[in-house]
């Protein structure tokens, strides 16, 4: 077998167990979701334990809970039985991840968290364990057989988990009324939550950095306001400061090959502008302005307020300056 046709038995082994954990959800799975949805209504946080390969897969669902706005942190079973148990309230709930259910380390911290009074609800791939056995909820994901040809090294399994703990984090997200908004707050420094709380006012061109002409203006005088814009579009307003088209570079160069007649250099905007041309609103978000810039394949929008008056404009090209893109 060749390294494609193993890579390809690896990802039909993985998404076998995927199904089989999806279909293996059951009453307990409502039942800890109700558990975490009333620990975190009362103040309390989903704290998260694994031992070897799970307590990265713990550290991954914890960001995931924590970035949609479930409360969550990572305990080390070794550090907490030497004194990080502290982490643990007991309005709190521990999700602890272990396959086999017998690791030595979780074995060691259940009972001091018993003593606590904090419930536990159990990632398993085994039900009889002695872990199943001292949690109040136990989520069964049992796969077939692991990756590893030697059937050993956890893949298959840490990959059900994993999943597991997308889906606690999407249905309590769902549950919790959790917007786009509420996620770019918790995403301040990065490309995501520039994307979702700039917004059009804050990256359009204004003023002197767009060319703004009105219908009656030569062709030519508006070549010579984009070019002193430094922009590859003129806005046209009536006299009111309405938008009421708009005309690109492109529109010139097409124009002038097309018949090769610089008469059009002497004609008025107005009668070869783009009339009701799409616009935003100064509110509309910066992804979605980035959006309507993909599907629509353009490169300028205006902003222009509820009446239609022109605010500025927005070049795709300022889009990496700020950060959106």
């Amino acid at each position: 077998m060749n390294s494609i046709d193993l890579a390809k038995n690896v990802f039909d082994i993985e998404i076998s167990a995927l199904k089989r954990v999806r279909d293996d959800l059951d009453g307990n799975f409502n039942n800890a979701i109700e558990l975490f949805l009333k620990t975190l209504e009362n103040g309390g946080k989903i704290v998260l334990t694994g031992v070897g390969k799970n307590l990265p897969i713990a550290e991954k669902i914890s960001g995931t809970l924590a970035s949609t706005g479930a409360t969550s942190v990572v305990l080390n079973p070794v550090q907490a039985i030497h004194g990080d148990l502290g982490i643990l309230a007991q309005q709190d709930v521990l999700i602890a991840l272990s396959y086999s259910g017998e690791s030595d380390e979780i074995k060691t911290l259940i009972p001091a968290v018993r003593r606590l009074g904090v419930p536990i609800v159990a990632i398993t791939g085994c039900p009889e364990s002695e872990l199943a056995a001292l949690s109040q909820i136990v989520l069964l994901a049992s796969v077939d057989r692991e990756a590893c040809p030697f059937n050993m090294a956890p893949t298959a399994s840490t990959t059900a988990t994993l999943a597991y703990g997308d889906a606690i984090a999407m249905v309590l997200l769902n549950a919790r009324g959790f917007k786009k908004e509420d996620y770019a707050k918790l995403h301040p420094g990065g490309a995501i939550g520039r994307a979702l709380l700039l917004k059009a006012r804050n990256i359009m061109r204004t003023s002197k950095n767009i060319a703004k002409v009105t219908a009656d203006t030569l062709v030519k005088d508006v070549v010579t306001s984009m070019t002193e814009a430094h922009g590859g579009i003129a806005f046209i307003v009536d006299e009111y400061g309405k938008l009421i088209g708009i005309y690109t570079d492109g529109d010139f160069r097409r124009g002038i090959a097309g018949d090769g007649d610089f008469s059009l250099l002497n004609k008025a905007i107005s009668t070869v502008m783009v009339q009701n041309p799409i616009s935003v609103g100064p509110d509309v978000l910066a992804v979605d302005v980035l959006r309507i810039f993909e599907q629509r394949k353009i490169d300028d929008l205006p902003v222009v307020d509820e009446e239609g008056f022109l605010l500025g404009g927005i070049d795709i090209q300022d889009l990496p300056k700020m950060k959106v893109i």
